[in-house]
């Protein structure tokens, strides 16, 4: 079964991180607010990105990782600019 980490733009413009064996299932609860807590405040969210997963632990770990990015780095990782993220990535680690 895949899993999959996902960000989603919300409708005051911050991004939310999450993951799920369920993508589809997900995206409509988030769209109703069924699932509470900060997206549910913040209708309409938007999926921006997604990406799969052979194991849960590998989602959980993308979203955990995605969470510390900074909002230049997300953007970056949802229009696919690989070299962008990866230029962001050393600027942090003060290269």
């Amino acid at each position: 079964m895949p899993f999959s980490a996902y960000l989603l733009r919300c409708n005051d413009g911050s991004y939310y991180a999450g993951h799920t064996d369920d993508i589809d299932l997900r995206m409509a609860h988030h769209a109703t607010g069924a699932l509470g807590g900060y997206t549910a405040k913040r209708l309409p969210a938007r999926l921006v990105w997604s990406d799969s997963f052979p194991t849960r632990d590998y989602a959980f770990a993308a979203e955990q990782q995605i969470k510390g990015w900074s909002r230049a780095k997300k953007e970056a990782l949802i229009a696919g600019d690989w070299e962008r993220v990866s230029r962001l990535a050393r600027n942090r680690q003060g290269d």
